[in-house]
C-alpha cells in the first residue's frame, strides 16, 4: 500500500508538473529574468502549490504518529545555518543556470533528454559528494568514517 500511495503522489506531481509547463526550462528561466521578459507562471504554481500542501502538512503535524504508527518526517533542525544557505545557494545556482529543479529534471528523463540525463547525472553526483565533502571540510578521515546519509 506504501508503494502505491508513493507511485500514485509521484505521477500526481510529475502530471502537474508537465501541466504547469514547468518541466520546460525557458518557463523557469523566464521566471528568473526579473529584469526582461518575466513571466510568474512559476509564481501561480508556487501559490498553488502551497495552498495545497499547508493545511495537510499543519493537520498532520498536529496529529501526532501515523495510523500505521510510522514516524513521521521531521527536519533535524528549525534553525538556519551555514550548511543550509550553503546549499541553497549551490542548488540555486545549479536552477537558475539550467532552469531545471530535481523534480523536473526526473520528469524530463521519461522524453529521454540530452539535458535532463546529463542534469539527473550531474545532481546524483553531487548527493554522493556532498556528504564526502562535507566530512572532509570537518577534518574527518573519509576513509575510515562511516557513510550516513544524515551529515
Amino acid at each position: 500500500m506504501k508503494f502505491l500511495s508513493a507511485l500514485v503522489a509521484g505521477l500526481l506531481f510529475g502530471s502537474g508538473l508537465l501541466v504547469s509547463g514547468m518541466v520546460n526550462p525557458a518557463v523557469v528561466l523566464s521566471f528568473l529574468d526579473v529584469s526582461g521578459a518575466w513571466n510568474p507562471a512559476l509564481a501561480f504554481v508556487m501559490v498553488g502549490a502551497i495552498a495545497m500542501a499547508a493545511p495537510a502538512y499543519f493537520f498532520i503535524r498536529r496529529r501526532g504518529p501515523s495510523r500505521t504508527s510510522e514516524a513521521l518526517l521531521r527536519l533535524a533542525s528549525d534553525r538556519v545555518d551555514l550548511r543550509m544557505i550553503t546549499g541553497a545557494a549551490i542548488f540555486g545556482t545549479g536552477w537558475g543556470l539550467a532552469g531545471i529543479c530535481p523534480g523536473p529534471g526526473l520528469v524530463l528523463l521519461t522524453g529521454a533528454s540530452v539535458h535532463a540525463v546529463v542534469f539527473v547525472t550531474s545532481m546524483v553526483a553531487g548527493m554522493l559528494l556532498a556528504p564526502l565533502l562535507l566530512r572532509r571540510a570537518r577534518g574527518i578521515d573519509v576513509r575510515s568514517a562511516p557513510t550516513r546519509a544524515t551529515d
